[in-house]
């Protein structure tokens, strides 16, 4: 292993504001505490969250690195106390609570995932944030099952896309929303039931036409605000509706006796600040449950573009643009 500098390049911001506020800066190359691995970084992933986080309003939680980035991949280089997996010269993607966008990034030994042969590094820099996420909500907080209906806002987007990956592979109807027939076509391609140009249609009309009025059974939703009555009228009886961002208002008004009548579940999470022993459950549980569908080449994540780590705002500034279909991320040159 080539010797570890002292100091390496990160990506950050003095205050918030738009993508241009982002800039190189030289930091220390944090080194590994109890049950924590270094990683030489080669690609990290660029999520919705690191934009709200550089306009000020994400901050990250208690003991994180205030450098944006929620998901990389790379090679361990140094291993904590207590840590026997994953190895020095181990080829791994992680989770992490910030800290990615950097030529180095700590992560915890139990939120990393081996990168098995055939995944690009840049592939997987692009799976853990949207992986966790969707696995999590869908499946655990959702509920869902084989044959189950699942209406999901945002289509082509990151989320959007594992969403709909993940649902054809273990058996759900994906009904997706896009703005425009182009984004429609693509999300179609992938494996999404139907595709509904939002700009074009109004989507509760849609879901209940394609549905013989029956509705689905999971809203998986990013909007929030006005979006959420609308969505509960998507949803069949004892169906579950669960928020996973507010980028439409954190405030919603609800007919609860329609909520009560209906027997609906509404329930939300947010992962960025959930403990690290939560997180190692969910990642022994998406290796056992997903990663042999990643292994053997059955789930890839759909790319959009990458960005050498200095042109950071420009890759920011693509994702506040909403012309992205997939993942956005980030090559370190290493």
């Amino acid at each position: 292993m080539d010797a570890i500098p002292a100091t390496m390049t990160a990506i950050g911001f003095d205050s918030p504001g738009g993508p241009e506020v982002l800039h190189p800066l030289s930091m220390p190359v944090p080194m590994p505490g109890a049950g924590q691995v270094l990683l030489r970084v080669a690609f990290a992933g660029v999520n919705r969250p690191d934009v709200i986080q550089r306009q000020g309003f994400y901050p990250p939680p208690p003991g994180a690195s205030p450098i944006p980035g929620l998901e990389v991949s790379g090679q361990v280089v140094a291993m904590g106390s207590g840590v026997t997996t994953p190895f020095v010269g181990q080829a791994v993607c992680a989770l992490v609570a910030g800290g990615g966008y950097a030529e180095y990034c700590l992560a915890e030994a139990a939120h990393c995932l081996p990168i098995p042969q055939g995944l690009l590094l840049e592939q997987a820099a692009a799976i853990p944030e949207t992986l966790f996420t969707v696995w999590h909500n869908v499946f655990e907080r959702g509920w869902a099952t084989e044959g189950e209906r699942m209406l999901v806002h945002g289509g082509t987007s990151g989320i959007g896309t594992m969403a709909i990956l993940l649902g054809k592979l273990f058996g759900l109807e994906v009904i997706v929303t896009c703005g425009g027939p182009e984004k429609c076509a693509v999300a179609s391609a992938l494996g999404a039931t139907h595709a509904i140009d939002y700009k074009s249609t109004d989507f509760v009309e849609e879901v209940a036409r394609l549905t013989d009025g029956a509705g689905v059974h999971l809203v998986l939703d990013m909007v929030a605000g006005d979006y959420v009555a609308r969505n509960l009228k998507c949803l069949a009886d004892d169906g579950r509706h669960v928020t996973i961002a507010v980028q439409g208002g954190v405030r919603a008004e609800l007919n609860m006796a329609e909520v009560m009548r209906r027997r609906l579940t509404l329930t939300g999470s947010t992962l960025r600040p959930r403990s690290n022993e939560f997180k190692g459950l969910l990642a022994d549980e998406i290796h056992q449950t997903v990663w042999p569908l990643v292994a053997n080449g059955l789930l890839r994540p759909v790319m959009d573009q990458v960005f050498p780590l200095h042109q950071a705002s420009a890759a920011h500034a693509r994702m506040e643009a909403g012309n992205h279909i997939g993942k956005i991320v980030l090559a370190t040159g290493q």
